[in-house]
């Protein structure tokens, strides 16, 4: 092991650990909440199952604004709403919070692009056995799409990865501002080199795996 790497290996540690935790936040918000604003966005275009203009038009403004955010401006546009949940604007944690809201924007996109592809003979044979929504949604449009949801997904979390590089004005950390304090202002090129082989490393095996899952359940 290269001796710039076993001088710093506690900090790299932390910074890794610190990308995960908010890359992982991001993720469960994504799904959590993200994958329910994009079904709902799918649901209520015109000449869909819950039909419903003013509630289209509402998600797909808040979604197609937040998406338009330059994610630095975004960051510092929700210091006051961070500092009011959080009690604080700075650190891990409070980075968490405009990854959240970009993640749920991001995927929720998505998600709606996955569910338009479905063809429509899926959503008339469901209606015509009389399922419910909730079954048409979780029976019908979800594992029919499941394969574009993965890809999405995936999509996102490398997208997250993207984005956390950026919450050191923030004081979140991260492989990213890890990069930046400990080898473009030190000047150190060797470690930010490595940083950069780690970052390329976790992007390509998030890729690889989620691609792999998602040919695994694509039974077309």
């Amino acid at each position: 092991m290269p001796n710039v790497l076993v001088q710093y290996q506690g900090e790299i540690i932390q910074s890794i650990g610190e990308t995960f935790y908010m890359v992982g936040v991001s993720i469960l918000f994504a799904v959590l909440i993200g994958l329910p604003v994009g079904t709902f966005l799918f649901l209520c275009r015109k000449g869909q199952l819950l039909e419903n203009q003013l509630v289209f038009s509402t998600l797909n403004l808040l979604v197609n604004v937040t998406r338009s955010f330059p994610f630095l401006l975004l960051v510092v546009f929700l210091i006051p709403f961070t500092r009011l949940i959080i009690g604080t604007a700075i650190g891990t944690t409070a980075a968490t919070v405009p990854l959240a809201i970009i993640a749920i924007a991001h995927y929720s996109r998505l998600v709606e692009q996955s569910l338009l592809d479905v063809p429509r003979g899926v959503l008339e044979a469901a209606v015509s056995m009389g399922a419910s929504v909730r079954e048409i949604i979780t029976k019908f449009l979800y594992v029919e799409a499941r394969s574009s949801l993965i890809m999405g997904l995936t999509t996102s979390i490398i997208s997250f990865i993207s984005y956390s590089t950026i919450m050191g004005v923030v004081g979140g950390g991260g492989i990213g501002d890890f990069a930046i304090r400990y080898g473009y202002q030190q000047f150190k090129t060797d470690l930010m080199t490595y940083m950069i082989i780690i970052m390329v490393i976790l992007v390509q095996s998030i890729q690889f795996f989620g691609m792999s899952l998602a040919r695994w359940l694509d039974k077309r």
